[in-house]
C-alpha cells in the first residue's frame, strides 16, 4: 500500500521535459505591430526552454525550475544592464553632445513630459555661454525655474573666470538663490535628479552639471486619519508626499540624533525608501538588517509600502503581519523612541513599523492619552475581540454537532427548535452567512463612500431579515454572526483583522470535523508557529514567549509613570526611558532622598 501511495506521489511531481522543448508564443498572431527601440518592426515574441539532449525523458521539476530560475535571472540582469548602458558614464564637455544624449535617454520628441530649455548664460556680456535648462513638467515648479534660474543666469553680466568649471561654481555659489544645489559629474545623477522634481543646468564646454531643487508636484495636503481614527489624540496624517511624511515624523521627534537614510528601490523606476532611526539608541544590528534587506531587493518597480513589506519580511507565507503599518505621524515617533525604525517608502500615505510583535497590532495611540485603568479595559476588550472574532462560529457548530451537552437544557431545546425549519446543515448554514457578511463588507469598501456605510446597515439587515424569514437561517445564528463582525471591526490594525478573517474560516472548518478537539488542535499549533516566527530576529510573542523584562504595557496599559523600562527584546543602546521616580513630590521621603543621592554621585 505505501508503495502505491509513494509511485503516485513520484508521478505527481514529475513532468514530460519533452513539453519545455516547445517554443510558444506571447502573441495571438502574426500581424501583431510591435516595434522594437530602434523602430523596427518586430514578430511575436519566443520563449524556448532548451534541456539537454542527454537527460532522460522525465524529471523531477525542482531541477527544471532552477533551470528556469537561473535563465530568469540572466535575462533579467541582461535587461536591466540595457536599460542601463550610458549612465555610469562621465559628462561631455560639448553640450550639443549632452542634449544629444538626453534626447535619447529621455525618448525626444515622443515623450512630451521632459522639457529640454536651450538659453544663453550672459546675454549681455561680449560672449554669452550656450546652456541647458532640464526638467520634466508637471514635477518642477515653473515659477521657482523662471525666477530663480532662467532669469538670473540670462542676466548675468560678467564672468570672472575663463575656466568653466569655476564659473559654474562661481553661479553656485554667488548667483543662484536656491536652498538646495549641486554638482554632478555622472549621467546617472543627472537622470535622477531630473526624474525626481529638480532642474538641471548644463553649460557648454562644461563637464559637470548644476541640480537645482524645484519640486512642486501636486499633492494631497495633510488631512486626518481615515483608518485609524481616535477621539483623543492628534488627528493629522501621513500624505502622498515622502518629504511631507518625514517633516510631520520630524515635526514631532525633534532630535538631533533622528537620523534619515535614503535609498533607491527600482532598477526601471526608482522609488525613494527612507529609514530612519534614533542613532544612539536603536540598536544597530536592527538597522544593519533592515538596511541589508532593502538594498538587496532586485526589482523594476516599487509603488507601495505593502509591496515592499512582502519583499523584505522573514516569512511571507504568515498570515499575520510582520511589519506594522501606520498613517499616524505621533505612532511613529513614539515607537520611533522606544527603538523601533520606521520605513518610509515614496509617496504614499503609509509608513512601516519594524519589528514587530503581536501585542503591538491591538495597541492604538489614543492608549497612551487613557489613564491606566481606562486603557487597560480598551485593551482587553479588543483582546477579547479578537478570539471572538476567530474562534465564536467554529464553537457555534462544534457546540451544536459534537458537544450539546455543554448548553443548559432550556438552551439547547431553543437552538434546536429554531433550527427546525432550516434546511440546511449547521455548517453549510454558517458558511452562507459569513460569505454574505464578507460579501458586504467588500461593497461597502469599493462602492462611493457616500453610500458606502448605507449600503452595508442596510444589506445587512434585509439579508438577515429575509433570510431568517425563508428560513435559511436560524436567528440565533444571525446573532452569532452579527457579534462575530461587531469584533472583527474592534481590531484596530487592519492586516490583523484580515488575517483572523480568514483563520475563522479554518477554525470553522475544524469545528465542523472534530468539534471542541479539532479547533483545540488547531489553536495549539497556530500557537506553536507564532512561537517559532521571528520579525527581524524579534519573536512575534515576545515579551511574553520568551518571557523577558519590559513596560507594563503589552497585554495592559501599566501608569505612565511605572513605565521606566524600554522593550527589552529590541536590545535597544539606552533601556531606562525614564526616571525610576518620575513623580518625587508624591514618592515617599525614603526615595527621594535616595534619588538625590544617586544624582549627585
Amino acid at each position: 500500500m505505501l508503495s502505491k501511495y509513494a509511485s503516485m506521489l513520484k508521478r505527481f511531481f514529475t513532468v514530460d521535459e519533452s513539453v519545455l522543448n516547445d517554443q510558444f508564443t506571447l502573441l495571438d498572431d502574426e500581424t501583431d505591430t510591435s516595434y522594437d527601440e530602434d523602430g523596427n518592426k518586430r514578430g511575436p515574441e519566443v520563449i524556448d526552454f532548451d534541456t539537454d539532449e542527454n537527460k532522460t525523458q522525465t524529471a523531477k521539476r525542482p531541477v527544471s525550475m532552477r533551470q528556469f530560475i537561473r535563465r530568469g535571472a540572466a535575462l533579467y540582469n541582461e535587461a536591466v544592464q540595457k536599460s542601463h548602458v550610458g549612465q555610469d558614464d562621465d559628462l561631455p564637455v560639448s553640450i550639443d553632445q549632452m542634449k544629444e544624449r538626453l534626447e535619447r535617454f529621455f525618448h525626444l520628441p515622443q515623450n512630451k513630459d521632459v522639457v529640454i530649455r536651450e538659453f544663453s548664460v550672459g546675454v549681455q556680456t561680449k560672449q554669452p555661454w550656450r546652456g541647458l535648462a532640464v526638467f520634466v513638467d508637471g514635477l518642477a515648479d515653473k515659477t521657482v525655474i523662471n525666477n530663480d534660474i532662467l532669469e538670473r543666469l540670462m542676466l548675468f553680466t560678467q564672468f570672472i573666470h575663463d575656466e568653466p568649471r569655476r564659473n559654474m561654481e562661481y553661479i553656485q555659489e554667488k548667483i543662484l538663490t536656491s536652498n538646495q544645489t549641486a554638482m554632478l559629474e555622472k549621467w546617472s545623477e543627472v537622470i535622477q535628479v531630473i526624474l525626481a522634481g529638480s532642474t538641471v543646468v548644463l553649460l557648454d564646454g562644461c563637464n559637470g552639471a548644476l541640480s537645482v531643487e524645484t519640486k512642486g508636484w501636486e499633492h494631497r495636503s495633510v488631512s486626518i486619519p481615515q483608518t485609524e481614527s481616535v477621539v483623543r489624540g492628534a488627528h493629522d496624517a501621513f500624505t502622498e508626499n515622502f518629504r511631507t511624511n518625514t517633516g510631520l515624523i520630524r515635526s514631532r521627534f525633534r532630535s538631533e540624533h533622528l537620523v534619515t537614510e535614503i535609498y533607491s528601490v527600482g532598477n526601471l523606476a526608482s522609488t525613494d525608501v527612507a529609514i530612519m532611526y534614533v542613532h544612539g539608541m536603536t540598536n544597530p544590528k536592527l538597522v544593519r538588517e533592515i538596511r541589508r534587506r532593502i538594498e538587496a531587493i532586485d526589482v523594476d518597480y516599487i509603488d507601495s509600502p505593502g509591496v515592499l513589506e512582502q519583499f523584505i519580511e522573514d516569512e511571507p507565507r504568515m498570515m499575520i503581519p510582520q511589519v506594522l503599518s501606520t498613517e499616524r505621524p505621533d505612532r511613529v515617533a513614539a515607537s520611533l523612541a522606544e527603538g523601533y525604525v520606521a520605513i518610509v517608502v515614496g509617496n504614499n500615505p503609509f509608513v512601516l513599523i519594524a519589528p514587530v510583535v503581536l501585542y503591538s497590532l491591538i495597541h492604538t495611540s489614543e492608549d497612551a492619552n487613557l489613564r491606566f485603568y481606562a486603557g487597560t479595559f480598551i485593551r482587553g476588550l479588543r483582546w477579547i475581540s479578537l478570539f471572538i472574532a476567530c474562534l465564536l462560529p467554529a464553537l457555534y457548530v462544534a457546540v451544536t454537532n459534537y458537544h450539546p451537552e455543554m448548553l443548559p437544557t432550556d438552551l439547547m431545546l431553543a437552538i434546536a427548535g429554531s433550527r427546525e425549519q432550516v434546511p440546511f446543515p449547521v455548517i453549510v448554514e454558517v458558511l452562507l452567512m459569513e460569505f454574505a457578511i464578507e460579501l458586504i463588507r467588500e461593497a461597502g469598501i469599493r462602492i462611493p463612500s457616500v453610500i458606502g456605510p448605507t449600503i452595508g446597515i442596510v444589506g445587512a439587515l434585509i439579508i438577515g431579515q429575509a433570510a431568517v424569514q425563508a428560513g435559511i437561517v436560524s436567528p440565533l445564528l444571525v446573532i452569532v454572526v452579527a457579534t462575530t463582525a461587531l469584533a472583527g471591526f474592534a481590531i484596530p490594525n487592519y492586516e490583523l483583522s484580515m488575517a483572523v478573517r480568514i483563520s475563522r474560516f479554518v477554525f470553522l472548518l475544524a469545528g465542523a470535523f472534530l468539534g471542541f478537539y479539532g479547533i483545540a488542535i488547531l489553536l495549539c499549533v497556530s500557537v506553536v508557529r507564532l512561537s517559532m516566527q521571528k520579525s527581524f530576529g524579534v519573536p512575534i510573542l515576545s515579551p511574553i514567549a520568551p518571557t523577558k523584562a519590559s513596560a507594563k504595557d503589552v497585554l495592559i496599559r501599566g501608569p505612565v509613570y511605572s513605565m521606566n523600562l524600554r522593550p527589552s527584546f529590541l536590545h535597544p543602546l539606552r533601556t531606562w526611558r525614564q526616571q525610576p521616580v518620575t513623580r518625587p513630590w508624591s514618592a515617599p521621603t525614603g526615595k527621594r532622598a535616595g534619588r538625590k543621592g544617586n544624582d549627585k554621585a
